[in-house]
């Protein structure tokens, strides 16, 4: 039997094992940190090997200290807010003074006591617990001694005694994290809740937000604590941003000098917190970004004031005069970094004000193509009507006075500041005074007349750009300016007549010129004398299709008309050689050839003499020696033509439409082999004899009349035997085919009438005796159908 001791007994020998085991565990860690030492002395030989044990515990003892303490302090809390609200009546005044003075010092002053001992975690919590009692103090004075003072008054003023009396008590416990950090936090309120209790205006507010903030900025630059710089730094931000969006809301909403002036005041004190914490931060971004919130805010205020005495069209210009005046910063000694912030300020300035004046540019260039569906209906008064659409601005002159100021600021300002600025010079400025240009006439309202020429005297002086264009970005810009000038001020031409083919003949002379100096120059770009060449065409052709159109002509006889320009541009094409423009203009003649085509479409016979007309321009094409294959293109357009004709004659009959095509594809197949004799007459005769075989057998199946079948059968025949005879495979095949099926369809009524007569029985054993004497004689019948193949594998 086994004795149980007395649970006293067992107790004692529990403990004493208990014992044991500790002592042994602080053997061993002696004797591990011993061994560590060693191997550390000995030098890297491999990290020491790992004890096996138990796995590690999921919280670490310290973590999970915190989180019990933590939950300790809450709950406390928790416990002494019930009691202030819920049992708080049942105490007198002395009592209840007595219990949360006692509690609050001895919360406030048990932390000090348990710093000596090194219990930092359980200081903390405790520590918390006395600064939440403080403000339940607070609260208790309120409602115990001072019911009828403001309570906003009251809530600032307890505020800013809490905010200092907690930063002395972190101060003097300087070991403690929890009282610094939320001193600083509290401290954002007294000034904002004075404003409020005061009932302060706007002004007011706003200044006690950015007062607020200039303390959390000081705080934040020159704090020692890290937990006080980034509570410090994120009051800053919010409270900052919260006060400069105020002052621009006030400065906005100014209606005259003095209250902008005010306003202003707020946003240069915002401006000088924002170069302050740029001056004194650290980190190359954060003083740039503070440096470009300060210029921000420098332009609202000198802005403001300038929009009250201006008339409201030019509030936009009065900001972009401010911001522009920070560009001075670059003849400064400010540090670097505050330099990059103050030109980005800058820079975000004159983009705000170039997308506000874009969509007047915009709709200048593109509203003109609205006269595509009122061709010649009548010119307008001035060319803002001209645009057919409203412009977005009710005043729109200062829109292409920023534009071109920007470009200006571009062109002068961009060596001083760098690479990055000059290359945006490069491509931005002249952007931004074309889009000037093109805005000009409809903000000015000028003449309709002087409109149209102000627009072609700009693609003029692209164009001259871009034929003295000294590098490729310049040649290439003011090329495609060039080109999207033309097709706006093309569009806005067609009101009149006069207009539309002056403008047109201006235009194609303008870009015929660009195109032949920059062929015969040193262009930077070679691609643009390619583009004013397919501009010039475009142009030509339609200034040919107008003035046929202004003679009364009828679409389809302008399409011929038209054919000029294909013709034209084939011939210069011709003596332009193995010049690199040669494709394009061939590619544009191609195109005006098109527009022939559909030009010509409503009338079958002027379509089939323009398919001709086309036909003749590529064979022209086709005889020199590096276009021969532009042939093919030229048959085909003679075979169209022709089927056109036939269809306008209507001509129902497919050979008519087939032979045409058969013929040269059969005397091109005849070349082709002669050249090479090792071509497969598939290649060579296949599709030409196709093309008037198969249907002409269509036809012939569904003719009653006996003519067309008889001479389809003869044909068929001549081929089989001219290709047995020549030992051809394709005149072979496609004759012997179209013969036998041909001889069945006169055949089958004969078949039909036979079969009939016959008994039922007699076409079953016809059929499984012909089974009968092709299987006794299979072999020989296979070894027929070799010979067979051999002999069409053996023919060409």
């Amino acid at each position: 039997m086994t004795n149980i001791p007395p649970p006293a007994e067992e107790l004692r020998v529990l403990d004493w094992e208990l014992r044991q085991l500790e002592a042994r565990r602080t053997q061993l860690l002696q004797r591990r940190a011993w061994l560590l030492g060693v191997l550390r002395a000995a030098g890297p030989a491999g990290p020491p090997p790992r004890p096996a044990g138990p796995p590690a515990p999921e919280a670490a003892p310290p973590s999970a200290q915190n989180v019990l303490l933590t939950l300790g302090g809450v709950l406390l809390t928790v416990a002494a807010i019930a009691f202030t609200v819920v049992s708080w009546g049942h105490l007198g005044i002395g009592g209840r003074s007595a219990v949360l003075g006692a509690v609050t010092l001895a919360a406030l002053g048990v932390p000090a006591v348990l710093l000596r001992r090194s219990l930092r975690s359980t200081a903390e919590a405790v520590a918390g617990l006395g600064l939440a009692l403080t403000v339940l103090d607070t609260y208790a004075l309120r409602h115990l001694s001072l019911p009828d003072v403001d309570a906003f008054g009251y809530a600032a003023a307890a505020s800013a005694v809490l905010a200092a009396l907690w930063a002395g008590y972190g101060l003097l416990l300087g070991e403690l994290r929890l009282p610094l950090p939320t001193a600083v936090a509290t401290a954002q309120l007294p000034l904002v809740l004075w404003a409020g209790a005061a009932h302060a205006g706007e002004h007011t507010m706003t200044a006690a937000l950015l007062v607020t903030a200039a303390f959390d900025t000081a705080l934040a630059v020159w704090a020692g604590v890290r937990s006080v710089r980034v509570v410090a730094t994120a009051g800053a931000c919010v409270l900052g941003l919260w006060g400069a969006a105020s002052a621009g809301w006030l400065s906005a909403q100014a209606s005259g000098p003095g209250a902008a002036a005010r306003a202003g005041v707020l946003l240069l004190f915002a401006a000088g917190i924002a170069l302050a914490a740029a001056w004194w931060a650290k980190g190359a971004e954060v003083r740039s970004g503070a440096a470009c919130a300060a210029g921000l805010l420098v332009v609202a205020a000198s802005g403001g004031v300038l929009r009250t005495v201006l008339p409201v069209a030019w509030t936009v210009p009065a900001y972009l005069v401010c911001g522009m005046a920070l560009l001075a910063v670059v003849r400064t000694a400010l540090p670097g970094a505050l330099r990059r912030g103050v030109l980005a300020a800058s820079a975000v300035v004159q983009g705000l004000a170039v997308l506000w004046a874009l969509p007047v540019a915009a709709v200048a260039l593109l509203g003109p193509f609205g006269w595509a569906t009122r061709v010649w209906s009548g010119a307008p008064s001035d060319a803002r009507d001209a645009l057919l659409v409203e412009l977005p601005l009710a005043h729109p002159l200062p829109a292409p006075a920023v534009l071109a100021a920007v470009a200006l600021v571009l062109v002068v300002a961009a060596g001083p500041l760098g690479d990055s600025a000059r290359r945006a010079a490069r491509f931005g400025a002249p952007v931004l005074l074309w889009s000037a240009a093109v805005a000009l006439p409809a903000a000015l309202r000028l003449p309709y007349a002087a409109g149209v020429s102000a627009q072609l005297l700009a693609t003029a002086v692209l164009l001259g750009v871009a034929a003295r264009a000294v590098t490729a970005a310049a040649a290439v810009t003011a090329s495609v300016l060039a080109l999207v000038s033309s097709a706006s001020v093309a569009f806005l031409s067609l009101a009149g007549t006069t207009a539309t083919l002056t403008t047109l003949g201006v235009l194609t002379v303008l870009h015929l010129g660009a195109c032949v100096r920059l062929a015969r120059g040193t262009s930077p770009a070679p691609g643009t004398a390619a583009l004013a060449a397919c501009a010039s065409l475009a142009h030509a052709t339609a200034l040919v299709g107008a003035s046929g159109a202004a003679w009364g002509l009828a679409p389809e006889h302008i399409g011929v008309l038209v054919l000029t320009v294909p013709a034209l541009a084939a011939a210069a094409a011709a003596r332009l050689g193995q010049h690199p423009l040669m494709p394009p203009v061939e590619i544009m003649a191609a195109a005006s050839g098109a527009v022939a085509v559909v030009l010509a479409a409503g009338d079958a016979p002027v379509l089939a003499l323009v398919l001709s007309l086309c036909g003749v321009i590529a064979s022209g094409t086709a005889l020199r020696a590096d276009r021969h294959a532009v042939g093919y293109a030229a048959g085909a357009l003679f075979v169209l033509a022709s089927w056109v004709r036939l269809a306008a004659w209507e001509v129902s009959a497919p050979e008519a439409y087939t032979l045409p095509v058969t013929v040269p594809a059969l005397l091109v197949g005849l070349l082709r082999r002669r050249r090479d004799p090792e071509v497969s007459s598939w290649t060579a005769y296949g599709p030409g004899l196709a093309v008037t075989l198969l249907p002409s057998l269509v036809a012939a199946w569904s003719d009653p009349y006996w003519q067309r079948p008889l001479l389809l059968g003869a044909a068929a025949l001549a081929l089989t035997l001219a290709g047995a005879h020549h030992r051809l495979r394709a005149p072979l095949a496609l004759g012997g085919t179209v013969l036998a099926l041909d001889a069945l369809h006169e055949l089958a009524p004969y078949i039909v009438q036979v079969v009939d007569a016959l008994p039922r029985w007699l076409p079953p054993a016809l059929a499984g005796l012909l089974l009968l004497a092709v299987g006794a004689t299979y072999e020989q019948r296979l070894r027929d159908a070799r010979r067979f193949r051999n002999a069409l594998n053996r023919m060409h």
